[in-house]
Formats: C-alpha cells, structure tokens, sequence
C-alpha cells in the first residue's frame, strides 16, 4: 500500500471512451450533477490477465479486467452514496473500491474514519504521487483522522536504499504532503522504524500468516530475504494501525497494484477477530453457497413443509433434489448434511463462530446474548439479533477482553498517469514525469515537449479533432491543472475532440498552469522546511547509514 517511483505507469487509452464519441458522460444525479469519466481501459493485445505487483513496474491495460480477476467494484457504484466527492472520484480518475460503503456512511453520519496511506522514499516525489497525496487530504477535510507514514524499513529490506538517502527522500515527500494541505495537528505523521506500536502489531499478524501464503501472494522464493517478508507484515500493521486505538471504517488510497496488500491486510483483520458472525439455517456448517441453498429452501417451505412454521431438514433435502439441480457439488453437499440432520427443524439463526476467543470471551459472548440461543462447543445459534446487532455485540465482546475488534479496512484504486513521452511514467526517464521538485521553468519545458493527441495537421485536427483521451497532456488537466473546476476540465475536452483546440495552444495553456503550479508548491515547501522541527516526526534516522545488501 505504499507509494513509490514505479507504480506510475501508463495506462493505456479507453476504448469504452472512445467508443462512446468521448471521455465526458453528461450530469446525472450519482454524480451530484457533475460530468463523471467512464469506468475502462483498452484491452492491450496479448493481455489476457492483469498482474499486480507492489514492488515491480506494473501496467494496467485493462482496468476492466481488475473488476473480474480480483473482485475490485467499480467507484461509480458508490460515488452517489459519498458527500462532496473529490474531482479524483468525479472524473473517474479513482475508478475502483473494496468496501467503500462504509467510510462514505461515516461521512455522512458524522462518525469517526481513518484514511492511511504510505509513502516508500526511493526518490523525489512527482505529479503521480500528488493523487495519493491529495487523496489522504480530501480524507482528513472531510472529518476523517488522516495518518501518512514513511515505509522506510520497507525502502531499506525491499529497495536497498540506505537510511541516509531515506531520510534525504522523506523529508521530500513529507514537505509536499504539507504543501499540498495536511494538517499535521490534526493528523498523524509517521515513520515506520520509530514506531513501536505498529512494530508490535506486526508481529501479532505475523502469527496468523506463513510463508505459502506470502509465497502464494507475492511470489516469494527461496532467495527472498526474511526483512523483505518481515516489512510485509509491518504494512500489514500500518493499514491496521488506525483502528489501534478504536475499530472504525479505514480507506486507503492506493494504485491498483498496491490490491495484494489490500486482500491480504482485509483476511489478517478477520483472523485476529475472536468471533466470525454469519447466517445459519441448522445446526451443521455451511459454506456462502450453501447457505445460499439453504436460504431458498427455507424461503419454499410452504411448497413442501407439513408444518410451514416448522420445516424440517429432511423435508428440504426432498425440496433440493427436486427443485435445485445446479450447482451440482453445493447441491449434493447441502442435501447430504440435511439428510443426516432429518427431524431437525430448518430455521435461520445468526451464528457466531468462535476463532480466537478466550475462554473467557467466548463465556462473556454466552452471557451478553439476550433471548433464545444454543451453545455449542465453537459456535454459539442466536434467534433474536440481526445480523448488524451480531456484530456489533461480538465486537464489543472482543474489545471489553482484550482483542483488536478490527474492521475490514477498505480501498480506493485510481489510474495510473501516462508519461509525457507516452508509454509509462518512470522516475528514470526524466522527460516522463514532473517531479515536485522540478525548478518551475523545467516543468514548462517538459510539457511544452510532452507527446499530444494530436493529430498530423491543424487542418486534419479541425475537421477531425484532437484525441483527447490518449493525450498524456490532458490527463495533466483532468488529473491536476484543473483542479476542482469540471467546467474547466470538460471545456478543454470538448474543445479538443471538437477540433477548436489545437496542441500548440493547449500546450502552451498547460506548460503554463504547470509552472505557476509548482512555484506556488515550492513557495509552500519553503514555508513548512522551516517548521519541520516542530513537527513530531524524527527525520533523521539513528540507524546505521549503510546500504542494504
């Protein structure tokens, strides 16, 4: 989840986009009456799968392909459901989500959130890295407690880099955090090698992940160093870390090859939880499936039951073979385990399953369980709570005998941005990316020589127009130069594929809103260099100034 020099590729045009005669949809009521980007991307030839990887130079050439392969939900499900909505999540620029919903009802709700995210300091922060910078702040104005951290042990074990040129890189990054509007009194500023707290949670997670797992995940080998498997956990434990002090809706933005420390940071706060809650129908276990089964023979009862109020097992495992012939293995399975149950009557209950409860937790949970319930060695039926009721009472449970109570934490995915030379964005091609320390006149230069959309003639450009969505100097409009102004952004666009706008001049207009842009960055940079010292971050490390081997 952390964000460094390589996770800025180029995404490749959309083809939905271009399908659709351009990138703007008109106003519709999810969007708050603003002009929202399409979900997309163009599928590469050859690409048949997406793969993620944290540490390597990822391309995504269809985002599409992430919803499918990796369950990733597509933001503009839930944009409408999310108050004031960052120009980010309007233009589509953060285009996917796991488990949004319930950061966007905090919002709404007024009740405590977290956002989080962490930077790895392997060079100078760029305009691709501003996304996640402006991510966090939008989060913390919105009333959620904002935490950015410095993944320096992650830099030192996975990158090699040593702690004199960290601490040279953090400071980079935390002045243009700053710069850019995090509120440092109202947020929390980190290092990972300094605190002890999250060190401590890492080593709690660590005891419920192994080494197939990590080798599964991240393709780790036998050549993989353990510090390197080490700072896996201990992002484990960062993602985890606002909900240290109380269990709340946690988001962190990320680029959407950060996804496998997402999925496993989500199964890790599940399996510290001392109690799972879920739907049951009888005694016996059943898998989502099954119970899905189990959900439509309960509903059918009137069709088959001799009493309707009380359905037996057996009668429903008749039901089932009749009248569910697909799936095949769920269906069998289910109907065998009814079967054996017979007489037992099919009812729905909530069930808490016991995962890593004490003996006393789990006696605490049988008491605090008011009405009808069974008890039985690892699970405990109860018929008068809802599922919402169950799991707040579990988790209080937990917290009142000493376990985390974590929720889920959830994520935000937004495109990679194109390098100005086309093809990706990479710090190791200086043409490709405006750093944020770029002197103001070398920002105006480099976009001035970006590669357009352009086509070969202004008079082929005004009879055809611009093609705007595979213009690396328009994603610089929609992504930053025009800020919170859609009007502005779509005006461009339009202009663009309409052919009123021809590269020289759109060129010109963005080389010189970039270099006002970082003149007025570094102005801020300056201000806040010299108040780091009141800040409470150490950034001069005490470790050894040596590489890495």
């Amino acid at each position: 989840m952390t964000t460094d020099d390589s996770h800025h590729d180029d995404a490749s045009p959309d083809e939905d986009r271009r399908q659709s005669g351009g990138a703007w949809r008109e106003p519709d009521a999810r969007s708050g009456g603003n002009p929202v980007l399409p979900d997309g991307g163009t599928e590469a030839e050859g690409a048949d799968e997406a793969t993620l990887d944290p540490w390597g130079s990822s391309t995504i050439a269809d985002y599409r392909k992430l919803f499918e392969q990796f369950g990733i939900e597509e933001f503009d499900e839930v944009l409408s459901e999310v108050p004031n909505p960052h120009y980010l999540m309007r233009r589509g620029v953060i285009f996917g989500h796991r488990d949004y919903r319930p950061v966007a009802e905090a919002m709404r709700n007024d009740d405590p959130f977290a956002a989080l995210s962490g930077f790895m300091p392997t060079g100078d922060p760029h305009i691709g890295h501003k996304l996640v910078f402006d991510e966090i702040i939008w989060h913390q104005q919105q009333g959620g407690d904002a935490y950015a951290l410095i993944a320096d042990l992650e830099a030192h074990s996975a990158r090699g880099l040593s702690w004199d040129e960290i601490d040279e890189h953090a400071t980079n990054y935390l002045l243009s955090l700053l710069a850019l509007g995090f509120d440092p009194d109202e947020g929390t500023l980190y290092r990972q090698s300094d605190n002890r707290a999250v060190q401590d949670l890492a080593f709690e997670l660590g005891a419920e992940a192994n080494f197939s797992e990590l080798q599964a995940i991240y393709d780790f080998d036998g050549e993989t160093d353990v510090s390197h498997m080490q700072s896996v956990v201990t992002q484990m434990a960062d993602i985890l870390y606002p909900q240290l002090d109380e269990p709340k809706p946690t988001v962190i933005p990320v680029g959407p090859d950060q996804d496998p420390h997402m999925r496993l940071a989500r199964d890790l706060a599940a399996r510290m939880r001392f109690f799972g809650v879920t739907e049951a129908f009888a005694s016996f276990e059943a898998d989502s499936v099954e119970r899905t089964l189990l959900r439509q023979a309960y509903d059918a009862r009137e069709e088959y039951a001799e009493d309707a109020d009380r359905p037996r097992c057996g009668e429903a495992a008749d039901w089932l073979r009749d009248h569910q012939p697909a799936p095949a293995d769920a269906r069998q399975s289910v109907v065998a385990k009814l079967d054996e149950a017979g007489k037992e009557p099919l009812r729905p209950r909530i069930r808490f399953l016991d995962r890593n409860a004490t003996d006393v937790a789990f006696e605490a949970l049988i008491e605090a369980i008011d009405g009808e319930k069974r008890v039985y060695d690892e699970h405990i039926d109860t018929f008068d709570l809802d599922h919402a009721e169950a799991e707040e009472l579990a988790r209080q449970v937990e917290l009142d005998n000493g376990g985390y109570g974590f929720q889920p934490p959830s994520s935000i995915y937004h495109r990679f941005m194109t390098g100005l030379t086309g093809g990706k964005m990479s710090s190791s091609i200086p043409a490709s990316h405006i750093s944020l320390l770029d002197d103001p006149e070398d920002g105006y230069d480099k976009v001035k020589s970006a590669t357009t959309g352009g086509r070969s003639t202004a008079e082929e450009q005004r009879e055809k127009g611009g093609k705007a969505d595979e213009c690396p100097v328009y994603e610089l409009y929609a992504y930053l130069l025009s800020g919170d102004d859609d009007e502005f952004a779509k005006e461009v666009y339009d202009e663009c594929v309409g052919g009123e706008r021809l590269c020289g001049g759109c060129k010109e207009q963005a080389a010189e809103l970039m270099e006002q842009f970082l003149e007025d960055h570094q102005e801020k940079r300056a201000e806040w260099e010299d108040k780091l010292d009141e800040l409470d971050i150490d950034l001069d490390s005490d470790r050894a100034p040596t590489s890495a081997d």
